[in-house]
């Protein structure tokens, strides 16, 4: 039921054990959905329900509205806790072990029966009775799970998929044991042929105890291969939330060190980071100096040189020198916790293709119970042999299917969100998803977006058969250690970065020149920063006017009086930017720049890139009306931008993209994160939806296709029920490692090879 206009909505997540297939889920989301206000959205391959409802029904409410539908229900445990909940035995759900012994132990007792069935040259006296023997305990034992959920669901007028396997697995045996005892198929020399399609009897009772000992026996193997399977795909979570330290050695005023758990470290403590460890919480580093590893965070290939001041991420490994760094974020706050929370809320969402799977699931089972009574009716009043009548309709409840349908969708979301992570990409969900799937323009903010956002030298010119560039970067960067000058910062950084890391000569004499620059004498040499002036040789003029109309900011270096070299300093085009511009251009999305800066830095931009239409000192209100704009003329935006100034734009547009670098205002109005900051990665988005959407519609088209053939081969009596339940479990299976393919996705940066991606 909706909720009352004003109600205040909140979220819960509860974990719902015994559900096995899409019924299961339908009928938990009905069951919730009938509470005032409430709305639930059920995911069969996390086994979690993510219910929005209002302040005043509480969880314990809605765990009892989950336990009426016939199944268990609970808040999620506390991550400490996990360990020992895995190992509690009053536990309804069976733990992997259970099912591992289980499985064994039919195997071991169902081979050979069904060896003995398949081969009549290997039947021997009294074979039938043996395999009696061992049939028993599998049909009651090793099915007993089936035998009970499908109790369970008839004490709550429900009908799942383990009605069928048990309804299955009853018939077959129950005939069975009715033709030993009362059909003359007992008898010490009985031989039975065996083949895949039934046939009329030859005056003594067939029995079908292979179809007692196949049921049990494919579908635990099939679910067991699917559980694992399953567990695959969440992998990457599992592999985020490994990367998050237990213990941090935390350094006293004193100097002194103690090593605590992680849950004991505070904001503003200083913690160390020795080489190869990682990182144990967002920060900022206060003394040392290395590069690290980000790879596993941000998706970030190339180590990121970090020093006093560079903020560093959770979960990045050192791969150099010791860091002391100030934790800046804790717990739930950090990056890393954000990350793993945004790709479990994905997970929890449905494709629209997969709401339609869905509310089939919901009568899916009871249609077939409905034709599996049909059948048998039918082939009973048209005269047939009682045995092929119930064969088929053993075969008819056995082969249908509805766990593939419910986890067509989860298992290729839970698959791609982790393969996302690992490339720097959160989504959150599958309406972004098809939001990217479908986009054709996306409008870039360009500070910080397209740009690096903060002041870099972008080009040195020197003057022939002078220093040389090196020597001049070198002393002009020494100078401008003792600048607090955004420009002054930037030139030293470039000369330090060049130099490799190597300390830049001493400077005396420094002193300011306000509203000029800076000077001071470098290793003898008078050496000044100034803003240059109309005396310029050739080659610097010229460079100066094209410093000009690139928008960037000139200095002039003067060593012992003579001008050396012209130094361009701006917020410079990101590395890859041009690259992922073209990616998209070739995906046939239309870029758009909007940017509040002035008209000739963004022209510049653009015409570096390749963007044809700019909007220059756009306003955020005025981004938001761009964004209106080009959807009245038909087109699906996507605004990827990193500010404040951008979260009016990126609520309004069909999709919002978020750089990860970005504010948390920015990120929390985004359905996409590009968590390494690269542009790039919208490109590698825009293809990791085509193909995940593409892996869902073959999934659905499997699960929907393979019913609709199979079911009435079972109808008719074409199929053997061990067979048909050897193919109701590879259907599952099959959809399930289907998706395990976009584990192994890899983006592509060839045309081509994009476009035979997307197919």
């Amino acid at each position: 039921m909706s909720a009352e206009p004003g109600t205040v909505l909140v979220t819960t997540d509860l974990t719902v054990g015994g559900m096995t297939c899409a019924a299961c889920v339908t009928r938990v989301e009905k069951k919730l959905g009938k509470l005032d206000g409430v709305t639930a959205t059920v995911n069969l391959a996390t086994g979690m329900a993510r219910v929005s409802h209002p302040a005043d029904i509480g969880p314990a409410e809605l765990v009892a509205t989950v336990e009426k539908a016939g199944y268990t229900a609970a808040l999620p445990e506390p991550p400490r806790r996990k360990e020992e909940s895995a190992t509690d035995d009053g536990d309804e759900s069976e733990g992997p072990r259970q099912e591992r012994h289980r499985l064994v132990v039919t195997a071991v007792l169902a081979l050979p029966v069904l060896v003995l069935s398949m081969a009549p040259g290997l039947q021997f006296r009294n074979w039938q009775w043996l395999c009696f023997a061992l049939t028993a305990p599998v049909a009651v034992w090793s099915a007993w799970p089936f035998h009970a959920r499908a109790v369970r669901g008839l004490r709550h007028s429900a009908a799942t998929m383990d009605t069928l396997v048990s309804l299955g697995v009853v018939a077959s045996f129950a005939w069975s044991s009715y033709a030993l005892f009362l059909g003359g198929a007992g008898d010490p020399g009985m031989r039975m042929p065996f083949t895949l399609v039934p046939t009329a009897s030859d005056g003594v009772a067939h029995i079908y105890l292979e179809a007692a000992v196949g049921v049990p026996l494919f579908v635990l193997a099939g679910r067991f291969l699917e559980a694992r399977a399953r567990h695959g795909t969440g992998e990457a979570l599992r592999s985020l939330a490994r990367l998050a330290a237990k213990e941090v050695s935390v350094r006293a005023d004193d100097g002194s060190e103690r090593l605590v758990p992680i849950e004991e470290l505070a904001v503003g403590q200083i913690f160390v980071v020795r080489p190869g460890e990682r990182v144990a919480t967002d920060g900022q580093v206060t003394d040392g100096s290395s590069a690290v590893d980000l790879s596993l965070v941000t998706g970030e290939s190339e180590p990121m040189e970090v020093g006093p001041g560079s903020a560093v991420v959770g979960g990045a490994v050192n791969a150099g020198g010791l860091l002391l760094v100030r934790a800046a974020a804790v717990g739930a706050d950090t990056q890393l916790a954000r990350i793993a929370r945004l790709v479990t809320e994905a997970q929890a969402g449905k494709a629209r293709a997969q709401r339609l799977a869905d509310s089939v699931a919901g009568v899916f089972v009871p249609v077939i119970l409905a034709l599996a009574v049909t059948v048998l009716g039918f082939w009973l009043g048209a005269g047939a042999d009682p045995q092929a009548a119930l064969t088929a309709c053993v075969a008819v409840l056995v082969v249908a299917c509805p766990c593939a349908l419910g986890l067509a969708t989860p298992t290729a979301l839970m698959a791609a969100t982790g393969r996302g992570a690992q490339l720097g990409v959160l989504v959150t969900g599958p309406q972004a998803l098809e939001g990217l799937q479908h986009l054709d323009a996306v409008v870039l903010d360009k500070t910080g977006t397209l740009t690096t956002g903060h002041m870099t030298v972008a080009k040195v010119t020197a003057v022939p058969d002078g220093l040389g560039r090196d020597a001049v970067l070198r002393l002009a960067g020494a100078v401008e250690q003792g600048s607090e000058h955004p420009l002054g910062r930037a030139v030293s950084a470039c000369a330090r970065r060049e130099s490799g890391g190597q300390r830049l000569p001493d400077v005396s004499e420094f002193s300011a020149l306000p509203g000029r620059g800076v000077r001071g004498r470098v290793e003898g040499r008078l050496v000044e920063v100034l803003a240059p002036d109309d005396d310029l040789p050739a080659t610097l003029a010229e460079a100066l006017a094209g410093a000009e109309s690139a928008a960037r900011t000139p200095v002039l270096v003067r060593v012992d009086g003579t001008a050396e070299a012209l130094i361009e300093i701006g917020d410079v085009v990101r590395p890859g930017s041009h690259r992922a511009v073209d990616r998209l251009r070739r995906l046939g999305i239309r870029p758009v720049l909007a940017t509040g800066d002035r008209e000739a830095p963004a022209r510049a931009v653009a015409e570096a890139l390749g963007i044809e239409e700019v909007h220059a000192r756009c306003t955020p209100e005025g981004k938001a009306d761009l964004v209106r704009q080009l959807k009245e003329q038909g087109y699906r935006v996507a605004v990827v931008g990193d500010g404040v100034n951008d979260a009016a734009a990126l609520a309004g547009a069909d999709l919002g993209i978020a750089m990860g670098s970005g504010t948390d205002v920015a990120i929390g109005a985004a359905d996409v994160t590009l968590v390494r900051g690269d542009i790039e990665a919208l490109a590698d988005a825009v293809l990791l939806a085509r193909r995940t959407l593409g892996t869902i519609r073959t999934n659905l088209v499997w699960a929907f296709g393979y019913n609709v053939v199979t079911v009435p081969l079972a109808m008719v009596g074409l199929l053997n029920p061990m067979v048909a339940a050897a193919a109701m479990s590879a259907s599952s299976v099959l959809v399930v490692v289907n998706s395990l393919r976009l584990r192994a996705w890899q983006p592509s940066t060839s045309p081509a090879a994009s476009r035979r991606r997307t197919r």
